[in-house]
């Protein structure tokens, strides 16, 4: 009998893939076999298996038949829908966040806004622009989940992988 909080290899095999992906390991539009996956990730096939239609249902990869899988292109139309999408998501989610976010949370948040802050102002470090950018990050991800929506958090999570994926295509 598995353990409650262990995570199934198919989720263990989403986790490896989307980090992969954010590190630049994977690169939008380029292909990929199963078996390349397997290797990248460390994973059995069959996980990979059940991995694939989820990435495809979710929009990160398209299968290509007799060649493999393509990781998601980056084009304006990505770009419209994943930013338009994180708008009405966010316009709704603020009033709600308003409302409802404790105060500490608000303090944590505005504080480590200020730090960055502070940061700029005595010149940065070589890591200012990524830790601003997990600052960043964490708000908006704090936003949605005080919304405390299964559903709008998962397709928030998704749509955030691929503005990752798109900022990373603008920076290389």
């Amino acid at each position: 009998m598995r353990e409650k909080n262990v995570p199934k290899l198919s989720q263990k095999a989403y986790e490896s893939f989307t980090h992969h992906l954010l590190v630049k390991d994977l690169r939008a539009g380029q292909l990929i076999s199963q078996r390349e996956l397997v290797s990248l990730t460390g994973l059995p096939l069959g996980a990979i298996r059940e991995l694939i239609p989820r990435l495809e249902a979710e929009g990160l990869i398209r299968t290509i038949p007799q060649r493999g899988m393509s990781i998601a292109e980056v084009d304006s139309k990505l770009v419209k829908d994943a930013f338009e999408f994180r708008l009405f998501l966010e316009i709704q989610a603020v009033k709600y966040f308003t409302k409802q976010a404790t105060d500490s949370l608000i303090r944590k948040l505005l504080e480590e806004t200020k730090d960055i802050i502070a940061q700029c102002e005595l010149g940065g470090s070589s890591s200012l622009i990524s830790d601003a950018q997990t600052v960043d990050w964490n708000l908006h991800e704090q936003i949605i989940k005080t919304l405390n929506n299964k559903i709008i958090i998962d397709a928030y999570r998704v749509n955030s992988i691929k503005i990752r994926l798109i900022k990373l295509e603008q920076t290389s």
